[in-house]
């Protein structure tokens, strides 16, 4: 069954917590971003699962072997559930993530690659000729040869990718019928992005901006139930 997980992108922690506090008991998932991590630490992820989240850390760690792996150490610390990491970063370094994450045990987050922001559009990734759909398949593909758990990517790949691995799909760029789609370039709606195969549906502004944020979130997450997820794949 997909799971709704709902972006915390504030710049005040204060106002995070509160927005938190109104959705508490609607959705059990929320993501802590680097607007928020930056400002705020560690603490903030310990406050959200004191409020009973789990929490997806996502600071897209890139960079040497050896330093994502000791960032995914201290971040399994923080009690997060999930972490991102950049595919292109490559294999040694997911690799490298990803022991550094089971060093944590039964509390071990979840390691995804990114393959391609939502916010690119064709065209528009420097030095890399292939579009941002078919790169995205590429990625993914790797991620899965490198034993990641999933993968971060547009409700427009999902489809191929929950068909030819096991990877699980994080779908950010999620967007209502009528909703902005604001800086997202590959947007698909909540009952697409099931449809798609999406275990995970990232949704942030929607939902935080809205009069009613737990009305927003339950009208998602009713839409969501609407739709039967159709992909072949047994991790579906």
């Amino acid at each position: 069954m997909s799971e709704l997980i709902v972006a915390m992108d504030f710049s005040d922690p204060g106002d995070l917590l509160a927005c938190a506090d109104e959705l508490r008991g609607t959705v059990s998932w929320c993501k802590v971003g680097l607007e928020a991590f930056v400002l705020a630490g560690p603490e903030l992820v310990h406050k959200l699962e004191q409020k009973g989240f789990r929490v997806f850390l996502d600071l897209k760690f890139y960079d040497i072997p050896n330093t994502v792996a000791a960032a995914v150490r201290s971040a399994s610390r923080t009690g997060a559930r999930l972490l991102t990491i950049h595919t292109q970063g490559g294999e040694a370094m997911c690799r490298a993530a990803l022991a550094a994450a089971r060093e944590a045990g039964d509390r071990r987050p979840l390691i995804f690659g990114v393959t391609v922001l939502t916010s690119f559009g064709e065209g528009q990734m420097p030095g890399i000729e292939q579009g941002p759909q078919d790169f995205a398949k590429h990625l993914a593909s790797l991620a899965s040869s490198w034993g990641l758990d999933g993968v971060v990517c547009s409700g427009l790949e999902a489809p191929h990718i929950k068909t030819h691995t096991n990877l699980l799909a994080l779908c950010p760029g999620i967007r209502p019928k009528g909703a902005s789609a604001n800086d997202q370039a590959r947007v698909v709606t909540p009952a697409m992005a099931v449809q798609a195969g999406a275990d995970y549906l990232v949704v942030g502004r929607p939902i935080t901006k809205a009069a009613d944020p737990a009305g927003a979130a339950r009208a998602i997450l009713e839409e969501m139930a609407s739709v039967p997820r159709t992909c072949p794949n047994t991790t579906c």
